[in-house]
């Protein structure tokens, strides 16, 4: 057995005296050990400068390789840029840091048409948007006007300035970051906006043996600069496309389906998960069967994944948790 979380999943035994090793259940004809390999490199070069958090590595895995973006709600200096910053060195993708503050224009985020007096015309300066992995550093400290310059990337993969559709570069991923506890001089995001992250998380404070391991790597002066690739952007892409082929069977759609419907007529909540996050939730739910080595998923990969991919969709009543309602949801509906 291994396990992810509180989980377990299980590997495929293989008869004595084949000549072969217990290995997971995973279809060599998707992609070959070649792309397991690559994951895996992926996530020990990631290891090396986020430490101790092999939960939050997987679930920001499972967002770039599910086509989705990730909203990391954390307090300051527990390494979510840092995270941002190594997973472009890994993947050898163009990283952007964009600095939200009240003053953000949305230009600031697109880029804008200006005047070249040398040409006689006008020309586009790209915004830092055009990039493989967008850092959006305290995202609701932009306004809702900059907040919503977004919008259309996030989804569609390009931006609108001036009437004409300029793509980004693919794989296109944003992590945005904001603070939970601070709430002077912020702007709560708008529901179009937390819909667009396909999964939300925490990194959560280091335990005393990692603190100390971090210490060590500081005073060894492990730095992002020095992590080599490991994949490449073709090999993104590849993984994508093996994520989306793996197997849901119609039981776990229709699981993810009751899930879903539920939090539209649970009384606790006043809005419930849109179609968009139905579909986030099975992308997801690929994209972490492929991570833990199948071609097919299980209930106990949406268990693990709803709190992270409807929570931060939903609007409670009152004083009450996303994350608890999710729980007793979780508990009330039967698994297939």
């Amino acid at each position: 057995m291994a396990s992810y979380g509180n989980t377990q999943y299980r590997t495929q035994e293989v008869k004595p005296g084949c000549g072969c090793i217990s290995v997971p259940l995973f279809n060599c004809a998707m992609g070959g050990w070649d792309m397991r390999e690559k994951i895996d490199a992926l996530t020990q070069n990631l290891a090396k400068t986020i430490v101790g958090k092999t939960t939050s590595i997987r679930l920001v895995l499972v967002a770039l390789l599910g086509g989705g973006h990730a909203l990391l709600e954390d307090v300051p200096g527990v390494g979510k840029t840092l995270l941002a910053k190594s997973l472009a060195r890994s993947i050898d993708g163009r990283f952007q840091r964009l600095q939200c503050t009240p003053d953000l224009l949305p230009t600031d985020i697109t880029g804008t048409n200006i005047w070249n007096p040398k040409s006689g015309e006008f020309s586009f300066l790209s915004g830092p948007v055009f990039a493989n992995v967008l850092l959006a550093d305290e995202i609701n400290r932009a306004t809702p006007r900059t907040q919503s310059a977004l919008l259309e990337v996030m989804e569609e993969h390009q931006v609108t300035v001036d009437g004409v559709s300029r793509p980004v570069p693919l794989p296109f991923f944003v992590i945005a970051t904001q603070n939970p506890i601070e709430y002077q001089g912020t702007f709560p995001l708008p529901e179009a906006q937390m819909d667009r992250f396909m999964l939300s998380l925490s990194l959560g404070y280091p335990s005393e043996n990692e603190e100390l391991q971090m210490l060590q790597r500081a005073s060894e002066g492990t730095q992002v600069d020095a992590l080599e690739p490991c994949i490449t952007l073709d090999e993104v892409a590849q993984l994508r496309r093996l994520c989306a082929s793996v197997k849901v069977d119609t039981s776990l759609q229709q699981y993810i389906l009751d899930l879903v419907r539920a939090t539209r007529q649970d009384e606790e909540i006043t809005l419930g998960v849109s179609p968009r996050g139905t579909v986030s939730l099975q992308k997801a739910t690929q994209a972490l069967a492929f991570l833990l080595g199948r071609d097919y998923a299980i209930p106990d990969d949406i268990k693990f994944l709803a709190p992270h991919v409807l929570c931060h969709r939903l609007i409670p009543v009152g004083g009450h948790r996303a994350k608890s309602v999710i729980e007793r949801i979780l508990r009330s509906v039967p698994i297939p």
